[in-house]
């Protein structure tokens, strides 16, 4: 597990808690979790592959589409919702954080940074979509169909009534105090702790 996101993520989850990892994949974050945390995990992912690699884990996963809005979850089953690096690809990303924050008692979501100077200065120089080590597909065979920058988040998050309670930023080495200073500018992807506001 090299992605630095996840490494916050990891920290942040309590220890003993009940986790829901959406888009777990092949359940490898949710096993280390599982490991090192003593977290009682889900995993919901929708490729038949990844269930099945996950489920050879020991892990206990559910096939749902997040676009159809979990509602196979009640209000407030879990203690942590994590949601990471996919909010970018999902069709209605407001909806998945509003449900987010009913399902659990707070959620962890991270997302590359799309207001990166990187991908402003690659747009406006060279007229095309950018691709990045942290963005490796061109502009028609990428998963990301909803660009997001810190500022955007934050903004939604308000709109629907969402504390932040943390942010933490990934930027490079000689970024990493703009990266907290300038976030929308400087970092390369954001992890925030959310919850419903007055939760």
């Amino acid at each position: 597990m090299n992605r630095l996101d996840l490494k916050t993520v990891l920290g942040w989850v309590p220890k003993d808690s009940r986790v829901l990892d959406l888009g777990c994949g092949d359940g490898a974050f949710l096993a280390r979790l599982r490991d090192e945390r003593n977290v009682i995990g889900v995993g919901v992912d929708i490729d038949p592959v990844n269930l099945i690699a996950a489920v050879s884990k020991g892990l206990d996963v559910i096939q749902e589409d997040i676009n159809d809005g979990l509602y196979c979850f009640t209000t407030n089953r879990f203690d942590v919702v994590v949601l990471a690096h996919a909010l970018q690809e999902l069709t209605h990303p407001h909806i998945a954080l509003e449900r987010m924050v009913d399902i659990g008692d707070e959620a962890i979501v991270s997302f590359p940074n799309f207001g990166h100077w990187l991908c402003r200065a690659h747009l406006g120089f060279k007229g095309r979509m950018p691709m990045s080590r942290a963005m490796p597909r061109h502009w028609y065979n990428t998963p990301n169909i909803h660009f997001c920058t810190v500022k955007d988040f934050e903004s939604l998050c308000s709109d629907l009534k969402i504390d932040i309670i943390e942010r933490a930023t990934i930027a490079g080495a000689a970024q990493g105090l703009l990266g907290r200073w300038f976030p929308n500018l400087f970092a390369t992807s954001a992890i925030y702790r959310i919850r419903r506001a007055g939760g």
